[in-house]
């Protein structure tokens, strides 16, 4: 591993680099990007000055962890263009994305929020726009896809699914799945019958744990 100067890194200093970036994936997964500096320090058992060394600023970390993360999403959302029928490519390009969501808690709010990330983050959160939007109008243009529906509606959607994500792990981590179903249904035009939903209702016990987590949005 070099340095921006060329020089290769000592191999303590590349050992504690990767610490920092494992301790960090790991924090950011599980509760998110708003885990400090202090605290990945702790987690990655070196001290906070080695963090602010190897990344003189949290943004810079989150630009080097999450590159790969925004580059898997943009080959789901090219892999969906792939697919001979528009609405199944548009079900695999959600339920891709919200699983990617699922797995890494960091990555759903870098997709969700612009307020993280550096120039390289921005230039690949802007590759998955008009991949989206070339999702949207083919399946429109098939007439599987209502045609009142905008692009913007799916950010929307896909922050909708983000907060059912965060109440209802505990209570149950594929409950997702079942209100994806149901968006589903309404996003297609007029047809007798619906689809079957992949996952079961919570219970009144899994609403209940739900809801103990659920808090108002900050303004």
């Amino acid at each position: 591993m070099a340095t921006e100067t060329g020089r290769p890194l000592r191999r303590d200093a590349e050992r504690n680099r990767q610490r920092i970036l494992d301790a960090s994936r790991v924090a950011f997964a599980e509760r998110g990007l708003g885990v400090s500096m202090d605290e990945i320090a702790r987690q990655a058992g070196v001290g906070v000055g080695t963090v602010y060394r190897r990344f003189p600023d949290k943004e810079e970390l989150i630009e080097a962890l999450f590159l790969d993360g925004l580059a898997e999403i943009v080959a789901v959302a090219k892999e969906a263009l792939t697919r001979d029928d528009p609405w199944e490519g548009l079900v695999f390009f959600l339920e891709s994305s919200i699983e990617h969501q699922c797995a890494d808690r960091g990555l759903k709010e870098l997709l969700l929020s612009n307020g993280h990330g550096r120039d390289r983050v921005m230039h690949a959160r802007e590759q998955i726009a008009p991949l989206v939007e070339a999702i949207v109008d083919r399946a429109q243009a098939a007439g599987v896809l209502r045609d009142d529906v905008a692009v913007t509606d799916f950010a929307l959607l896909q922050m909708s699914m983000g907060s059912v994500i965060d109440y209802t792990v505990d209570a149950d981590p594929e409950v997702w799945r079942r209100v994806l179903g149901l968006i589903l249904d309404g996003l297609r035009p007029s047809r007798d019958g619906h689809c079957e939903l992949p996952v079961g209702p919570l219970d009144m016990t899994q609403v209940a744990c739900a809801m103990r987590d659920w808090r108002p949005a900050r303004r």
